[in-house]
């Protein structure tokens, strides 16, 4: 979600035709405007920036998720502009992003998914994220160290998350690598057209001969590619919206590929003379096979049109109800499930901030269940008196998380997921979501709440909180290093909390830090995992939520 985002804002360029100006003199007419800011809380600084390669920024700016706001510069523009954000020559980076090349695999690819494995975004189609036989025990825990370590040059984050089958680690980022999960050597590297920040999917669909490793990018590019070697096996674009981009895993099931489409539209929106705003999310269904798109289902039904002016400025809608997260399957129901962003703009739907349910078969929507009724259009806009930020503006409370499916004890099921209010909540599924339960477990807002998700060992949800604080003196916003975080544990089947792990402070002397939990976590049986803003992670006792590690 937007917690999550990497902006690098791009408002116009002001070139007279067939020059190319100096990196310093685009970087102060269309990038300063954002990145020389101190008070916008998604937007990296300029000292962040240039911690990166310029292939990166290049990256980012072509087919990556600044690849709109940059329609306006040429390529040549983008690359000297990335060079003097950087400091830095195209070339400087490593060719090889690892230099220790295996040689001999004792992997198991003749079933990659038997035994310990982390497939995809949830370890399973329920999106669980819990792993029952992690090949280790609770009280292993404490010992783990590191073992080997990879670094991606030019980088200064990775968002994937990795993946393990047949004895590989499957990872994205500018490059999507394989690598022996034993060692850490390298097995292949794939360029995508976008950087990847989607976890990979390995499955081998009926009549395709092979294991494949789907992956998704940041320019909505799906590919099946070869799990032994990184051979394209076929590429599909799955939405061609200029603002769209992927940032939730693929699901695979039934031979077909079930692909979520979010964006950054709230991103441009902050530029004034952007028309605000036309992008609706959607779930995409692909022939695993062959890579045909089989069906799109767009999140908003009413398709964007001229809703009125604002200051003599052109406003659109409805739009928004991005798909930030990774689908969950139902077989039994023929359903994919997902969570809903807000509105970018007015009239607000009744499908943003939402848990919906598509048919599998159609893409037809079944199911609606929204968590902030009433409105919730915002965008980056706001705050500012920009005539995109909608009238009534909502609180930026989106669901960017995967609903996990549970059975439990009794037969019944329930849908588990937090939200950025702060609220976690439980819904049934074969009652069109009717609420189950609900709890609050911290104040919400744009970076606060539940940001990527929980976890479940199938009777108790496991969910960290982010929650974000923010000092403003001096002009600058910088976060409180003692609030935001901790971690709770609820009964599924009653809402019950069972106990709550209070943050953990930053450690003294790490700057510009927050205890906040913002990313997803994972379990076994025993041990949650759920690791900090400032950089640390933890495994707490699934019990009492003492800290094992």
């Amino acid at each position: 979600m937007r917690a999550a985002k990497w902006l690098l804002s791009v408002v116009g360029t002001g070139v007279v035709a067939g020059q190319t100006p100096s990196g310093a003199e685009i970087y102060r007419r269309v990038c300063a405007v954002c990145h020389e800011q101190t008070t916008l809380d998604r937007i990296p600084s300029r000292a962040t920036i240039a911690q990166m390669s310029p292939e990166n920024v290049l990256a980012a700016l072509t087919g990556g998720v600044m690849r709109s706001q940059a329609s306006n510069l040429t390529i040549a523009e983008r690359r000297t502009v990335a060079m003097f954000i950087t400091g830095n020559y195209f070339g400087a980076e490593s060719t090889a992003t690892s230099t220790s090349t295996c040689k001999i695999d004792p992997g198991n690819f003749s079933d990659p998914l038997s035994g310990s494995v982390w497939n995809g975004w949830g370890v399973d189609n329920s999106n669980s994220r819990y792993q029952p036989n992690p090949g280790f025990t609770v009280s292993d825990v404490p010992r783990l160290k590191v073992k080997w370590a990879y670094a991606l040059p030019g980088a200064v984050s990775i968002s994937t998350q990795p993946v393990i089958a047949g004895g590989r680690l499957f990872l994205g980022g500018r490059t999507v690598v394989s690598l022996d999960a034993r060692t850490g050597c390298t097995w292949w590297e794939f360029k995508p057209e976008g950087p990847v920040r989607a976890a990979v999917t390995i499955a081998k669909p009926d009549g395709a001969g092979r294991w494949l490793a789907f992956v998704a990018d940041g320019a909505t590019n799906a590919y099946a590619l070869d799990s032994l070697t990184g051979a394209l096996q076929w590429k599909a674009k799955a939405d061609d919206t200029p603002v769209s981009r992927v940032t939730g895993a693929p699901k695979f099931h039934d031979n077909r590929l079930f692909v979520p489409i979010s964006s950054l539209e709230d991103g441009p929106a902050q530029n004034p003379s952007y028309e605000c705003c036309k992008f609706s999310g959607a779930i995409v269904a692909l022939n695993a096979v062959t890579g045909k798109i089989l069906w799109t289902s767009r999140t908003v039904r009413e398709p964007a049109h001229l809703a009125g002016q604002k200051e003599g400025h052109k406003v659109w809608g409805p739009p928004g109800a991005s798909v930030w997260d990774s689908p969950t399957i139902d077989p039994k129901r023929n359903a994919i499930y997902a969570g809903m962003g807000n509105n970018h703009s007015n009239p607000p739907t009744a499908t943003s901030d939402s848990v919906l349910s598509f048919n599998m078969e159609t893409g037809a929507l079944q199911g609606s269940a929204q968590m902030t009724k009433g409105g919730d259009a915002w965008n980056m806009g706001c705050g500012s008196g920009n005539p995109n930020c909608p009238e009534n503006a909502g609180p930026d409370h989106d669901i960017g998380n995967s609903p996990i499916l549970v059975t439990l004890k009794n037969g019944k099921h329930a849908l588990v997921f937090g939200q950025k209010s702060g609220v976690v909540h439980a819904v049934h599924p074969d009652d069109n979501g009717k609420l189950l339960w609900e709890k609050r477990i911290g104040h919400g807002g744009a970076l606060g709440g539940v940001e990527w998700g929980g976890t479940s060992d199938g009777e108790t949800f496991y969910v960290p909180l982010s929650d974000v604080r923010m000092n403003v003196a001096g002009g600058s916003r910088r976060p409180v290093p003692t609030e935001g975080g901790g971690l709770f544990a609820f009964d599924i089947a009653t809402g019950r909390q069972l106990w709550a792990k209070p943050p953990e402070p930053c450690p003294s002397g790490r700057d510009h830090c927050s205890p906040a939990q913002s990313q997803a976590a994972a379990s076994m049986p025993g041990a949650v995992f759920s690791g900090s803003v400032s950089g640390i992670m933890r495994a707490y006792s699934a019990t009492d939520g003492s800290i094992l590690w």
